[in-house]
């Protein structure tokens, strides 16, 4: 689990193939060298695992999944990604909860600069829109961000000039693919309700009995 909180840029130093894996090569920023093979760490948003570990840069393997799920088949030698390690239980929660389990790419379509911020607009598959909210939360290449604009099948971001500069996000273009992962409570609200829906399309009191929410 992460908060979508960015802890350093890495830049990818290799690619390799390995049967049907992906092995990427990172280099560490300093405030992640205390990393340990075994350990979940978030690149681009999507949760891979330490491989290997050299002085100055680490290993992942990527799985056939997530080179179809994200965009992290398409990094190149010079590329640099986000980087997040797994929160512990201690930390605080900075950002959102967010899994590193990728539910889409999607391209910008638009990137506004202002005087200080940039507003970013996403275009996201059919039917994941509906799990987005206005002034929810969304992970945008493994960073939390705030929706601030929704319409239709788009989305809209507004990026701090801190952001902008600490992640990858300050350098994205209109026509750039991104990886998005919403809100892990919004999907389970959605199920969840779905589920306890009736016939009639409404939530009748059984429903509500059966989960605590009402008592005759």
């Amino acid at each position: 689990m992460f908060t979508g909180i960015v802890e350093g840029i890495g830049k990818v130093t290799q690619t390799q193939r390995r049967g049907d894996l992906l092995v990427l090569s990172i280099s560490t920023p300093a405030a992640l060298t205390d990393m340990m093979v075994g350990d979940s760490i978030c690149v681009n948003g999507a949760c891979l695992t330490v491989s290997a570990l050299a002085p100055t840069e680490f290993q992942a393997d990527v799985s056939p999944e997530t080179l179809v799920r994200t965009t992290v088949g398409s990094l190149r030698p010079g590329d640099e990604v986000n980087l997040e390690r797994a929160l512990r239980m201690s930390d605080r929660l900075g950002g959102h909860l967010v899994t590193g389990h990728v539910d889409a790419t999607g391209p910008v379509v638009e990137v506004c600069r202002g005087a200080g911020s940039l507003d970013m607009t996403i275009t996201v598959p059919r039917g994941l829109a509906s799990y987005l909210v206005e002034k929810g939360s969304v992970a945008v290449d493994g960073v939390s961000l705030t929706v601030s604009g929704l319409r239709g099948d788009t989305f809209t971001v507004t990026i701090i000039p801190y952001t902008a500069e600490s992640t990858t996000l300050g350098k994205k273009r209109a026509g750039d693919h991104v990886n998005i992962e919403v809100d892990i409570i919004g999907k389970y609200v959605k199920r969840f309700l779905e589920k306890g829906v009736d016939s009639s399309g409404g939530i009748d009191e059984r429903f509500l009995a059966e989960h605590g929410f009402y008592r005759e």
